[in-house]
């Protein structure tokens, strides 16, 4: 039975797999453009400068295509072809590649591109833009990045928790115009929470909601799935923002467990062989034939 086929149906021994599980159509996009890249100029080297998705079967997957990942501040490495991960990147890294007379294949995601541009129309308005997502986030890097070009004042903050965003209030007053935007992965809930604090202290308030439709869908349908399982299994890269937030909000729901490979799934015997409706979905960085390796070694208790 194909991957396809068991999003359809249940799983004997009440197990439930998530039809969203699995590669978005970004990920799917980069991914398939970069192998095709490779097989059509096999004269060539083709590099990707910092991971492509956050997962390493995929990565391992690309090098032994011959194509290297490259970290994404080796210029002197990179070779003929260079392709710009699915999180974006800053406008210094295109200068420098044209200055380098490389071939760019721009792999950004669409809704990535999306959140670029409402930042940058933001400060090119005036407003003091807070980023919502992880700092060390390449997509927040390239964001942030991209605004900066436009930005008059420099002030641009990236807002990871409620914390964070009361430490700068002060700053926040003395700005009547505030501008926000939201990592695409990141969850509903911090933007709310910060919407609902920013409306009593902000005049002019200019908010984007830039979670990726695909973030949205998948979320929602594993807590669906969540409150009628007694165990919810997150299959996925530790690395990947979306499936470590997909996992913190099944917490909430259900007993959940995050793991990156069936091999993971031994350390958690006692907890599945106790669970009778068990619910697996994915994150948008992993492989179908990872998901049927967890789906396959689950079958076995």
């Amino acid at each position: 039975m194909r991957l396809n086929d068991w999003k359809i149906i249940n799983l004997p021994k009440n197990i439930k797999l998530a039809r969203t599980a699995g590669f978005c159509y970004g990920v799917k996009r980069a991914v398939e453009t970069t192998k095709k890249l490779k097989s059509e100029n096999p004269n060539k080297n083709v590099c990707v400068l910092g991971e492509l998705i956050h997962n390493q079967n995929v990565i391992q997957e690309l090098e032994c295509l011959g194509i290297k990942t490259i970290d994404d501040n080796s210029f002197d490495d990179v070779s003929d072809i260079c392709v710009i991960r699915s999180h974006g990147a800053s406008p210094h890294v295109f200068e420098i590649l044209i200055s380098k007379n490389k071939q760019i294949v721009d792999m950004t995601c669409p809704d990535v591109k999306k959140v670029q541009k409402k930042a940058i129309e933001l400060v090119k308005k005036g407003f003091l833009l807070l980023i919502l997502g992880k700092s060390y986030h390449p997509e927040v890097i390239a964001i942030k990045a991209n605004a900066q070009k436009y930005s008059h004042n420099n002030e641009i903050f990236v807002i990871s928790n409620m914390d964070e965003l009361k430490e700068i209030e002060d700053k926040i007053k003395k700005h009547k115009k505030i501008g926000v935007v939201i990592q695409t992965t990141q969850k509903l809930e911090l933007l709310a929470n910060t919407v609902n604090y920013l409306i009593p202290i902000v005049k002019d308030l200019r908010v984007f909601n830039t979670i990726c439709p695909s973030t949205t869908r998948r979320q929602n349908e594993a807590k669906n799935i969540a409150r009628e399982s007694d165990l919810m299994i997150v299959v996925g890269s530790k690395k990947s923002a979306n499936t470590t937030h997909l996992a913190e909000i099944l917490k909430d729901i259900t007993n959940t467990i995050h793991i990156e490979s069936e091999d993971e799934l031994s350390l958690y015997k006692d907890i599945i062989r106790n669970s009778l409706n068990i619910g697996v979905t994915a994150g948008a960085s992993t492989p179908d034939n990872i998901i049927e390796k967890v789906i396959l070694e689950l079958k076995k208790y």
